[in-house]
């Protein structure tokens, strides 16, 4: 059977022909050299161009990374090497190397040398720590040297491709070969090295368009490879994979099986010739250099084959060697989260097939190892041949002793004790299947479940499945799809009577079969995330995403766990150790800490049994205790959350929504937050708009909240303690709030001369003017001296109502409106209870109310007593009148109604008193329209005389508005 690599394309970009390509070791960079003359560094994740370099006219034939220098080393036409500094662009040496074109450039994997071929038949070897000496000449070819490689196993020895038709093996320090391999009838253009350590391997690409494979230690040809239509450019064993890659110029990719030697696939991108393969260990990448671009593509997946049983046994699979480590060796103390754990790898032994699944069976007494089409199992501790067979996917039972494969797209066999028990072939095309308490067998648009006894039907689900995850106890599902996963309880006990009906002929009579029992899953949730591996702990699913981050999900609601440097997969969760076990490429095991009582609190809270969980508090670590106080809020438990939570930022603002004052008044006295001017602002609205204004007080005092302070104080008519805030406020620079203290506590003096200390002398002046006219002239005055030396003009434009006070309507009747409210200042401040007072008996205009007086008006105070009198008697009428009513019911008479007056003393005048009044106003106004005729009369003096000015007129080239010339 062939083998099942998945191959995505990751990179594509055009360009001009590209000679060479190399993969960054740790980077995601691709090093294209062209034969233009220029070389590239593209990243192939965010497919961008990183870095370009020019470095000659002429072709660019090979370019290598050096990466422990962070040097690019290339050779081109012009018979020069350069070496350039990747990450400055700087030109570190160019040296002339060779007498004819560069062909190829090898780097010594651990020592300071490079060799260089060329067309001149020669290999060099140079040592850049000394100063890029040639120390070696390397001669033997009569053609031109293609290509030269080292051998991964022995680094003192290399290869070299000539189109001699033949290929040397060399040692460094000798001159001469050590040996030759000849089997090409045309000159061979490319040679590799076998990276593992069980053949002693070379492959060779040759004009003759053939590919053979040699066994260097008895100097023959293992194997030819025929397929390709013209010259073969580049060849290569995969370091991770058990393929050899191979590129011709007929423009085909070829794929082999570098056991089997059979072609798996072929891959033609249509950019023309192929000239360079690339590969790196630790990688499922393949970059390719064609006439028009460079390409990069993925085979198979990078995810390590290993597999964890429930004891804490890891087995995985390097290529075909088995090995075995034991996490329950290492003590729990000595675990790190995040760390590598040192653990000692014992070989367990080999398989017979290329391992691309390997699962334990739920109770960890055997494992299933799956590949080129077959499948093995093993016993887990002898690791002893049990049963094999044809399958491209196996998926085992929730019961050990079943299992099931799939053959092919339209045939699923299902096992019981190694034997044979049923068959099912789906009306459909199978692409995967997966175990658990039912069978799930997948298409691309759709999962169906099939019970496991006798394969019927349990719920067809139309969603496009990447992967299914089943809780140990069978009740939760996760099925994972590209761009999100869903959360679904499996209804045992529904589908169990299901499937009794169906057997009874029941459901099948009434053509239920089809999609099976609807209420078999029922959706909890769906996550937005896209799932990379996971595991279920309990009723919390784990997972790690393409982020890179290591979540968790109970209820719906994801908690973060750690945010992973690099790509990570799940092994296992071990509850006796409450720890996450994960695995890298590089079979690197480490664990991070996942407390199963934490699990259990969310589990028993979810559940409603939140006194239940908090039983469970004392048990959990302190550290952890903030984020169930967060998943308790979440679920609504906020007076829960309270008494769980810890940290003081949270505990506060838990107490402030829940209202209680002296719960967030100690959190925000204590250490953690006491400098927090903004939670004491807020405690102090809270306790401000729940009464406690005590509690107020000192909060705001501690915010400095000098706004609120006023607002406070105002409010409850404390003269005294807005006098202190005034003068706080001055000290601070809040001169807003000073202003507004002084003018509640009617200080108009000292508003004014906090206004003309400040700058604002305009603002004093018609303050003066408004609220204090006896001041008037003196601001004017300061106006004038602030003004002058910036506009002399204006500053002789402004008038002082002493000099002119014609200009200033009513400035008679405005001082002596001053002198009346001071006299009334006495009366003190009154707190926000009184506002409806005021609201229903707004004070009168001063100066509207001394023309009143001058008019022979009843002053406001008379009007008050006369209203209070008038309401008196109406009173006193109406308890007559209720008085009145009474004897009457006592006499049991009918009631006569009659019409008699109601004489009530405020109520009769009302009509005439209008009257009068309406008649004094228009007399007034009549009288006021006169006084300013005569006033326009005086003032309009000159008007034929073009130089002077009217003393009323506005200057509008002037800011300030007023008169220029008051001559």
């Amino acid at each position: 059977m062939p083998l099942r690599l998945d191959i995505k394309r990751k990179l594509v970009q055009r360009s001009d022909r590209v000679k060479s390509v190399e993969l960054h070791p740790t980077e995601p960079w691709i090093l294209a050299n062209l034969y233009s003359g220029n070389i590239y560094i593209w990243n192939h994740v965010t497919n961008t161009l990183v870095k370009s370099f020019e470095v000659t006219e002429l072709p660019v034939r090979s370019a290598k990374f050096i990466v422990r220098k962070q040097w690019i080393v290339c050779g081109a036409d012009d018979m020069f090497i350069r070496v350039y500094n990747y990450n400055t662009s700087e030109q570190v040496k160019v040296f002339e190397a060779h007498t004819d074109y560069i062909r190829c450039i090898a780097v010594h994997p651990t020592l300071p040398y490079i060799l260089s071929c060329s067309d001149d038949m020669l290999i060099k070897l140079w040592d850049w720590d000394k100063g890029w000496q040639c120390t070696q000449v390397f001669e033997g070819h009569s053609h031109y040297v293609m290509q030269v490689a080292f051998n991964p196993k022995d680094s003192n020895t290399f290869a070299s491709a000539s189109l001699d038709r033949t290929i040397k093996v060399w040692s460094l320090g000798q001159a001469v070969s050590n040996f030759t391999l000849e089997g090409h009838e045309k000159g061979v253009n490319c040679v590799d090295y076998f990276p593992g350590g069980d053949r002693p391997y070379l492959i060779s690409g040759a004009d003759d368009k053939l590919v053979k494979i040699w066994d260097y230690q008895t100097k023959s040809c293992v194997q030819t490879l025929e397929g390709h239509s013209h010259n073969v450019s580049a060849v290569c064993f995969h370091p991770e994979l058990p393929i050899i890659v191979t590129g011709s110029e007929d423009g085909t990719l070829r794929l082999w099986h570098n056991t089997t030697y059979r072609l798996e696939n072929t891959l033609n991108y249509g950019l023309e010739r192929v000239w360079a393969l690339a590969v790196h260990k630790g990688s499922n990448n393949v970059a390719v250099g064609y006439d028009e671009g460079t390409v990069m593509f993925k085979i198979g997946r990078e995810e390590p084959v290993a597999s964890m049983d429930n004891s804490g046994k890891i087995i995985w699979a390097r290529h075909n060697e088995i090995q075995t480590v034991n996490i329950r060796s290492i003590a729990n103390e000595e675990v790190v989260d995040g760390e590598r754990i040192p653990l000692a790898v014992k070989d367990l032994g080999s398989c017979d097939l290329y391992p691309q699944a390997l699962v334990h069976n739920p109770n960890g007494r055997f494992v299933v190892v799956c590949g080129d089409g077959e499948y093995i199992i093993y016993t887990a501790l002898a690791w002893r041949n049990k049963t094999f067979g044809t399958a491209l996917d196996f998926a085992w039972s929730s019961d050990s002793s079943e299992f099931a494969t799939r053959e092919s797209p339209q045939k699923i066999k299902v096992f019981k004790n190694f034997q044979e028990r049923k068959s099912i072939r789906p009306n459909f095309s199978a692409e995967r299947i997966h175990g658990g308490p039912v069978l799930a067998a997948c298409s691309t648009d759709f999962v169906c479940f099939y019970d496991w006894q006798e394969a019927r039907v349990i719920r067809r689900i139309d969603v496009a499945v990447k992967d299914i995850f089943w809780s140990e106890s069978g009740e939760y599902v996760a099925i994972a799809c590209e761009a999100s996963f869903y959360i679904l309880r499996y209804n045992r006990e529904a589908v169990d009577e299901y499937l009794s009906s169906v057997a009874s002929g029941e459901a099948a009579a009434a053509g239920e079969e089809t999609d099976g029992l609807e209420d078999a899953f029922d959706l909890l949730h769906e996550i937005g995330e896209r799932v990379r591996t996971a595991t279920w702990a309990g009723d919390c699913f784990i997972y790690n995403n393409q982020d890179s981050k290591l979540n968790y999900c109970v209820g719906g609601e994801v908690t973060t766990i750690f945010h992973l440097d690099r790509p990570m997969y799940i092994l296992g969760y071990m509850a006796s150790q409450n720890r996450l076990y994960l695995i890298d490429r590089e079979f690197c095991v480490m664990s991070y800490t996942l407390l199963m009582s934490a699990i259990e609190f969310k589990t028993l809270v979810l559940r409603s049994e939140v006194d239940a969980a908090l039983e469970l508090l004392s048990g959990i670590p302190e550290d952890q205790h903030s984020g169930l106080a967060r998943f308790l809020e979440a679920r609504g438990h906020s007076k829960e959350a309270l008494q769980v939570a810890i940290e003081p930022d949270y505990k506060f603002d838990l107490a402030i929504q829940l209202g209680e004052l002296a719960i967030a008044r100690e959190i925000a006295s204590g250490i953690a937050i006491a400098g927090s001017e903004g939670k004491w602002k807020q405690l102090g609205e809270l306790a401000m708009s729940s009464g406690d204004l005590i509690l107020a007080e000192s909060c705001l005092n501690q915010a400095q909240d000098l706004g609120g302070l006023l607002l406070l104080y105002s409010a409850t008519a404390n003269a005294d303690k807005i006098t202190e805030l005034a003068e706080l406020a001055k000290g601070k620079g809040k001169h807003n709030v000073a202003f507004l203290s002084l003018f509640i506590l009617n200080r108009l003096e000292d508003c004014i001369q906090l206004l003309c200390d400040t700058g604002r002398i305009p603002e004093a002046a018609f303050m003066a003017r408004t609220y204090l006219p006896s001041r008037a002239s003196s601001v004017v005055s300061l106006w004038r001296d602030d003004l002058r030396p910036v506009n002399r003009k204006a500053a002789e434009a402004l008038a002082d109502p002493a000099e002119y006070p014609n200009l200033f309507p009513n400035w008679e009747l405005a001082l002596q409106a001053e002198q009346m409210m001071t006299q009334r200042a006495g009366e003190g401040l009154k707190p926000a209870g009184f506002f409806p007072t005021y609201e229903a008996n707004p004070p009168q205009d001063p100066i509207q109310e001394l023309i009143d007086i001058a008019e022979g008006k009843p002053t406001v105070e008379e009007e008050e007593a006369e209203e209070e009198e008038g309401l008196v008697e109406e009173e006193e009428a109406e308890e007559e009148e209720e008085e009145g009513e009474e004897r009457t019911e006592k006499e049991q008479k009918p009631v006569v109604v009659e019409e008699k007056p109601v004489v009530a003393a405020p109520v009769a005048p009302v009509a005439p008193a209008m009257k009068e009044e309406d008649e004094v106003f228009e007399e007034a106004e009549d009288q006021e329209e006169e006084e300013e005729e005569e006033d326009d009369e005086d003032l309009d003096v000159g008007d034929d005389d073009e130089d002077d000015e009217d003393v009323g007129d506005v200057d509008l080239d002037d800011d300030w508005g007023l008169e220029e010339d008051k001559a």
